[in-house]
Formats: C-alpha cells, sequence, structure tokens
C-alpha cells in the first residue's frame, strides 16, 4: 500500500503491555468526522491489521486495538478503550471511557459502548444499542 493511500503511519513510539508491543499511530489525512487533523498522534496497536486504512475508523490517542482485532468503515475507539482479541468494531461504532472490548465480540452499526462497559465472548452490541456503566454483556448475548 503506497503511502498515497494510507491513513496513519507509526510514530516510533512504543509500548510494551502483557507481553505485547504496542505501536503508536499518527493521522497522515484528516478525518472530519471525529475531528482528526493530519499529524495528531493517534492510539496504539499491536499491527498494522488491527485498524483499516480505509473508511472514517480511528483510534484516539490513549486507546488500545491488539491480538486480531479490528477497527474498520467509521468506527472510532477512543479514550481509555481496549480492544483485543478477535474483537471487530465497525460500521459506526464508538467504543470510548474505560471499555474493554474481548475476545470475539462484535460493536457495530451505531452501538455505543462506553463507561467501564465490556463485551467478551462471542456478545454483540448492535443497532442503536448503548452498552455503558459497569454493564457487561458476556457469552453469546445480543444488545
Amino acid at each position: 500500500m503506497s503511502n498515497n493511500t494510507k491513513k496513519y503511519e507509526f510514530t516510533g513510539e512504543t509500548i510494551e503491555f502483557d507481553g505485547v508491543t504496542l505501536r503508536q499511530i499518527r493521522a497522515l489525512r484528516d478525518i472530519p468526522r471525529h475531528n482528526i487533523k493530519a499529524g495528531c498522534p493517534g492510539g496504539w496497536v499491536e499491527h498494522e491489521n488491527n485498524l483499516s486504512h480505509k473508511g472514517d475508523c480511528w483510534i484516539g490517542e490513549h486507546a488500545w486495538v491488539y491480538g486480531n482485532a479490528v477497527v474498520y468503515e467509521g468506527a472510532y475507539v477512543r479514550g481509555d478503550a481496549w480492544v483485543s482479541g478477535d474483537a471487530a468494531i465497525f460500521g459506526n461504532a464508538n467504543v470510548y471511557g474505560h471499555a474493554r472490548i474481548t475476545n470475539c465480540a462484535w460493536v457495530f452499526d451505531n452501538a455505543q459502548v462506553f463507561g467501564c462497559a465490556s463485551a467478551s465472548g462471542y456478545s454483540w452490541a448492535c443497532g442503536d444499542a448503548r452498552l455503558y456503566g459497569g454493564f457487561s454483556l458476556a457469552g453469546r448475548a445480543i444488545l
């Protein structure tokens, strides 16, 4: 993929977490939908497959996405949120605050997971769902 089509680059900054090296990203172009300007630092990913270069998706400066987790389309992960395992955040979904999305959980459509809420297992937060506070969605649950 040429630099002309890439949305972000790695800054060279790394952190270690539970045996995993996370690398910080930086925007290469504006993403007006999420008020991101070219040059702004972004969040932390384990590898380039964690955040798509297509669409308006983004990972905010303090958020972490690692493992086989993916963020794509117009989704936004920010705050101190963590997305890991085989989780997927897509559509117009928002994950923020101290939210944790793990294992094979999906957050999509216009769903929002925030506060200290979590989704894990094979759960789905979709449609216009709002998962917040200390609420947990687990197993094969759909919200």
